[in-house]
């Protein structure tokens, strides 16, 4: 852990060199920042482009089913990460989780290097779709752009975030609670519009045989709550700043739970309003879902600014997003677990500027893809190789060391462990193939690599056998 401010800053003025404390992450981030960070990364640009993809996925206004089964999910997961979180307060999150969990001299030590070596890839993806979003939305403005002109943007944006976060932690916090107003005035803006004319004949304008119970159904449902979660996530990021939150023990648990309850219940008064003054049918070829929404209630002029104001939460997501991973593989190579150049930090701001700017770049070339194969990859991704295994891990955990100090408990344990593991077994199940090749070709490549390295290394399962005693 970080000493207190006021000793390391005093070891800083030292001229000795026997006395200078190694660089450390600052403690300067509340509860009113986190839950910032959190909800600006959930929310984000996020409904915006993926509610006519959403409702697609069945055909009709029952993909809400959906935003309910995703909810149930992410908040039991919630759970997950705030009792792991309050527990094992460092930066990185679930690498030091999957780590303690599994043994960091056992299998712990190969979970938690797939883990961040799957971020170099899934942040990237999750940079890139706020990206996309970013790019779409500005053609609203700018019709002139070409389809070229538009995939520019989007590689770009990326690169214009890491130089936004060039910076010490403490600004970017008071940076955060800025961002999050335009978040949420986006949001309120939506609902507060459309609840005069919400209508129960529209939500219920149910397509033929809409809730025929067959595998096309379940398979729907399922990739509704893929892109449900999509736009969930992001509740846990605070988890990945955790060696810059002040008393985490309290911080953690509360940022997560309240941003999911937050954000889940704009999420369904959103959809409610969209599909109260679009019919559904025109929302599924909607590209400016937002934009055209407020356009026809009330005016060009307000589209426009609807627009301006989502390219203000694309940002702040993304700039959320990049934050809290350029953290990750910054803690696994302090821990001598991944390259060891992503372990520097800046050398006056004290933040990982290596992982920054790697994640940055990588997250410009994913900007050039597909959107909905983008967040396809991205989940089906995350859920293979870390919140499946950090779910089990965590029960592990329970067994392993009952003895560690848990400022939170889940409530109602084990249930909401059960629940969430279900959830991650029923998304993967119904994912496509396509999404399903991309992530296993990640942990392979990852397991390989960690199985070259660990053997060259002599770490396990390559180390030398202990002598018998």
């Amino acid at each position: 852990m970080p000493e207190p401010e006021s000793r390391s800053s005093a070891r800083e003025r030292s001229p000795s060199p026997l006395l200078a404390s190694p660089p450390a992450l600052r403690r300067e981030l509340g509860l009113a920042q986190a839950t910032a960070l959190a909800i600006t990364d959930m929310v984000g640009i996020g409904p915006y482009i993926t509610i006519p993809l959403f409702l697609a996925t069945m055909g009709g206004p029952q993909a809400m089913l959906g935003w309910l089964v995703g909810a149930v999910v992410a908040f039991c997961d919630g759970l997950v990460w705030a009792e792991l979180g309050a527990a094992l307060p460092k930066a990185g999150g679930s690498y030091n989780y999957l780590r303690e969990a599994f043994g960091p001299a056992s299998a712990g030590r190969w979970l938690s290097f797939l883990m961040v070596w799957q971020i170099m890839f899934s942040a990237p993806l999750s940079v890139a779709s706020g990206s996309i979003g970013f790019a779409n939305y500005l053609h609203y403005l700018a019709p002139r752009l070409t389809p070229a002109g538009v995939r520019v943007v989007a590689a770009l944006f990326p690169l214009l975030l890491v130089a936004l976060l060039y910076r010490r932690i403490g600004a970017i916090g008071k940076m955060s609670l800025v961002l999050v107003v335009g978040v949420l005035g986006g949001c309120l803006w939506i609902v507060i519009s459309g609840l005069p004319h919400l209508s129960a004949a529209r939500l219920f304008d149910f397509p033929p045989h809409a809730f025929r119970w067959s595998w096309m159904f379940w398979a729907g449902l399922g990739h509704a709550t893929l892109y449900a979660l999509y736009d969930y996530f992001g509740y846990y990021n605070v988890c990945y700043l955790a060696e810059e939150i002040r008393d985490p023990g309290r911080v953690i648990p509360r940022a997560i739970l309240f941003s999911i309850l937050l954000v889940g219940t704009l999420y369904v008064m959103m959809t409610a309003c969209f599909l109260s003054v679009i019919p559904w049918p025109e929302i599924l070829k909607s590209q400016f879902i937002a934009s055209t929404y407020i356009e026809r209630l009330e005016g060009a002029a307000a589209g426009s600014l609807m627009t301006v104001l989502l390219l203000w939460i694309a940002l702040s997501s993304v700039f959320s997003l990049l934050l809290g991973y350029s953290r990750i593989p910054y803690a696994a190579a302090l821990d001598d677990n991944f390259f060891k150049i992503f372990a520097r930090l800046h050398p006056t701001g004290r933040f990982p500027h290596v992982s920054l700017i790697t994640l940055g770049v990588i997250g410009a070339l994913f900007s050039l893809g597909n959107l909905s194969a983008v967040i396809g990859s991205l989940i089906a991704t995350r859920v293979l190789i870390q919140y499946l295994p950090q779910t089990i891990g965590f029960f592990l955990l329970r067994r392993r060391a009952p003895q560690l100090a848990r400022p939170f408990r889940m409530w109602l344990y084990p249930l909401p462990g059960i629940v969430s593991i279900a959830g991650w077994l029923y998304v993967l199940g119904t994912a496509a193939r396509r999404s399903l090749i991309f992530a296993f070709a990640v942990l392979t490549a990852g397991s390989t690599a960690y199985a070259v390295r660990a053997r060259l290394r002599r770490e396990w399962p390559f180390q030398p056998a202990s002598p018998r005693a």
